[in-house]
């Protein structure tokens, strides 16, 4: 894969409880492609994953989410889980964490129960999403436009169902941020660089 994100840093906000193949492809897919990952957590030292109900492994935290400033990031990653995501919506710090992302148009990268966080930040009122389908009806009661898509692009939202979308999450995702970049880099002397995607 070209590394067409060089440069770019992505946050991966999670606590205890996240659907553990909800964040390990999609930051392998966004490695892949040069991006630099970092885990930002309420919990300090480590966090852990699961697979579906049963505990799996634990991740090392790069970052507490009380020291994390969206200005230093390119974009975020909201992996789901149930735990996960109910923990989260109620953190102040995770909601302002995505809101200062939203303020400034850069891309926001949500799957599953992912989506919970990004209702009680008040960002989906207009916007068209998915995500995992017993979350549909308070999306819809917030303001939002759900649909039952493996994955689904409205400007700078990207959001899936399940695991099961992966393959097209990641894809969506790397392509919104590559874009994200290339816009913020055109008519500039970095406009034509190494690591930027022709278009």
């Amino acid at each position: 894969m070209d590394p067409v994100l060089n440069g770019m840093q992505v946050a991966i906000l999670v606590t205890d409880g996240f659907e553990q193949s909800e964040l390990t492809e999609p930051k392998k897919a966004l490695e892949q492609a040069g991006a630099t990952t970092a885990i930002v957590s309420d919990k300090f030292d480590k966090v852990q994953g699961y697979n579906h109900d049963q505990k799996a492994d634990e991740f090392t935290v790069d970052l507490l989410l009380t020291e994390a400033d969206p200005m230093e990031f390119h974009a975020v990653l909201l992996p789901g889980g149930e735990i996960n995501a109910g923990k989260l919506r109620n953190i102040p710090e995770a909601q302002r964490f995505v809101q200062g992302i939203d303020e400034e148009q850069k891309p926001i990268a949500v799957i599953c129960h992912g989506a919970w966080l990004l209702v009680s930040a008040k960002l989906v009122e207009g916007r068209t999403l998915t995500s995992y389908p017993t979350l549909q009806d308070e999306i819809r009661s917030a303001g939002g436009n759900w649909v039952d898509q493996e994955a689904v692009t409205d400007g700078n939202l990207v959001s899936s169902r399940t695991p099961d979308d992966l393959p097209a999450f990641n894809e969506a995702m790397v392509e919104a941020i590559s874009n994200k970049m290339r816009a913020h880099l055109r008519g500039t002397a970095d406009e034509h660089a190494v690591g930027i995607a022709s278009s």
